[in-house]
């Protein structure tokens, strides 16, 4: 596509010379010929100063918000490049939003297995359905690592093209408040947007729950700008944080709520749960609808209401998405049960604030274990001030909390276990800094009917140390620990 063509079909006109433009990029070391390179300023990097060198691999125009020193590139001069490379990137891969149902989900827990259940219903709707999000990407028969949630706005864009070359006709996104407040997802107009709810997390990054809501705000504040699709927004009523969208924005934009409460559009009552997954009835649409559930918990009831409002949104039948999300698939890492034929339990979840751990520990306690063990870290380089809140929600539900490393990054493991012990008021604890250890240690204290929970990193693969990254699986490690298990379900002494 020439470059005054694309610039205008993304609302920049400008006159330029006119070279041809075969990709995309914002990184000036995957530069290559006929690229348009967007030089993005960042806190810690300005890519303004890799220009010279875009421009050296063969870069056919530069974008950028100020006047640059580089070779005979072309320069393209913007008010706001994050803007500039969304718009750019849409027009680029012919709007693909367009031709996909489009399902984002937004919120601080519950967007993973909302967006696998949401793609599990529009995939039995024979629309076959892409998803990008935290665990993986998939474009049709293909799994993609995910580097981000939410991916850059030309790689997301190319991401939805590839789903439309192989034959999708939806995709299931989760949408991270980084990615809203930089404009990942501009230019996507969606069918269906869900928020599932607000608690505490990404302080490091947005300062305060003030500006962490407003972040979320901007997906919904985009439904009412969309100029080809009418969206539906499915927002959780029982979350203070989706009453307050609620409010801001139901003059605005088509709002679905889900709840527990007799106003709400979409209504679970009778819930009931056991090791097997989770019953409840749905009232929607003046009727009632028993939904079986493989999944355990509340929580999941309330993904489960988002993602099948969403699919409804899409155009599948409200009868036909109870009867598939009976099959739903197990999603990694949350809630993920570790095969074993013992006389005890054990799981692994992604929890990784004190309101996602509240969540699970009270939804493993209501399956009446002899003890709940709680094996947990924090993250290096995250949000400090939640440590001492999540040790003080192990510490109050389980019966026995074992402190130890989740990805330290760059910060000293000691250190980030100290300021969690902050929030511990007891002795029911033990620090062991090796993950590995710590969860051999628990599965080796087990008696019969104990459930274990080992919280924090779910699906993850690895662990990351300031000086390297290596190979670690929670899921793996717990088999292994199985295994070896020695006396039987009775505790080793």
């Amino acid at each position: 596509m020439r470059l005054t063509a694309l610039l205008k079909s993304a609302g920049i006109p400008q006159g330029l010379a006119d070279p041809e433009i075969t990709s995309l990029c914002y990184d000036s070391r995957k530069a290559e010929k006929g690229c348009l390179f967007f030089a993005l300023p960042g806190k810690n990097n300005d890519g303004t100063a890799f220009a010279a060198q875009a421009a050296e691999k063969g870069a056919a125009a530069v974008v950028a918000e100020k006047s640059i020193d580089q070779s005979d590139c072309p320069l393209v001069i913007v008010s706001d490049a994050r803007k500039a490379m969304a718009d750019i990137a849409s027009a680029f891969h012919s709007h693909p939003s367009l031709s996909l149902k489009t399902v984002g989900i937004t919120g601080t827990n519950g967007k993973t297995t909302t967006a696998f259940l949401a793609k599990h219903l529009l995939d039995a709707a024979f629309m076959r359905c892409g998803l990008v999000g935290t665990v993986k990407y998939i474009v049709g028969d293909n799994e993609v690592p995910a580097p981000h949630t939410t991916p850059e706005s030309t790689d997301l864009q190319s991401l939805m093209g590839a789903m439309i070359d192989s034959g999708s006709r939806a995709v299931a996104m989760e949408v991270s408040s980084h990615a809203l407040v930089q404009e990942r997802v501009r230019g996507i107009e969606f069918d269906a947007a869900v928020f599932t709810n607000l608690t505490q997390d990404h302080l490091d990054y947005h300062g305060s729950m003030d500006a962490y809501y407003e972040a979320k705000a901007l997906l919904f504040e985009s439904l009412a700008q969309q100029k080809n699709k009418k969206a539906r927004a499915i927002i959780n009523a029982d979350d203070r944080f989706g009453q307050k969208l609620i409010d801001q924005f139901s003059k605005k934009i088509k709002i679905l709520t889900i709840g527990r409460g007799v106003h709400a559009d979409y209504r679970a009552t009778s819930i009931r749960y056991d090791l097997n997954g989770t019953t409840f009835a749905l009232e929607a649409r003046g009727k009632s609808y028993l939904v079986r559930l493989p999944l355990i918990g509340l929580f999941n009831v309330y993904n489960a209401m988002g993602a099948i409002a969403a699919a409804t949104a899409c155009g599948v039948e409200l009868r036909n998405s109870i009867a598939a999300i009976a099959s739903a698939p197990q999603v990694p890492g949350r809630l993920e049960r570790v095969p074993a034929k013992r006389h005890f339990q054990v799981f692994v979840d992604y929890a990784h604030t004190d309101d996602a751990l509240r969540n699970v520990l009270r939804t493993l306690k209501e399956l009446k274990p002899t003890r709940l063990i709680t094996v947990f870290g924090c993250g290096g380089d995250r949000d400090r001030s939640k440590r001492p809140l999540m040790a003080a929600a192990a510490e109050e539900l389980s019966d026995w909390v074992i402190m130890t490393s989740d990805n330290p990054r760059s910060e000293n493991p000691e250190s980030i276990l100290k300021e969690m012990q902050a929030g511990l008021r007891g002795k029911s604890h033990e620090i062991i800094p090796d993950r590995a250890s710590a969860i051999h240690h628990a599965i080796q204290l087990t008696e019969a009917g104990d459930i274990i929970l080992i919280a924090g990193k779910g699906h993850e693969k690895y662990q990351e140390f300031s000086d390297r990254r290596v190979a670690f699986d929670d899921v793996a490690i717990a088999s292994r620990a199985i295994t070896e298990k020695k006396g039987g379900d009775t505790r080793n002494g």
